[in-house]
């Protein structure tokens, strides 16, 4: 069964850096392009981005394009999502989705990151 698990939740002023990883397995992790999604404090789904794995094209929200940064360790199963330059507004529980037929099929449980002062 696909599982994906989320970690690197936490507290952080504005300005500061951190790092969420999902830890993939279930699938080969190489035969699908995987995505974060976060969800604000009364707020729908927005899509962050998204790297197509085997061949490590990235994609990003035009909110968070110079700032974030989305990378894979195959070896590890492992996609991660590089925060800089943190805002307010980035506040949300941030998800780590596995992509199929132009849609997301599995979800992680979702991690909570803050960003205040």
């Amino acid at each position: 069964e696909v599982q994906l698990v989320e970690s690197g939740r936490g507290l952080v002023q504005p300005g500061r850096s951190l790092r969420l990883s999902c830890k993939a397995s279930g699938f080969t992790f190489d035969d699908y392009d995987m995505s974060w999604v976060r969800q604000a404090p009364g707020k729908g789904l927005e899509w962050v981005s998204t790297i197509l794995v085997n061949v490590k094209v990235t994609y990003y929200a035009d909110s968070v394009k110079g700032r974030f940064t989305i990378s894979t360790d195959k070896a590890k199963n492992t996609v991660y999502l590089q925060m800089n330059s943190l805002k307010s507004e980035d506040t949300a529980v941030y998800f780590c989705a596995k992509v199929m037929n132009y849609g997301f099929d599995s979800w992680g449980q979702g991690t909570q990151v803050t960003v205040s002062s």
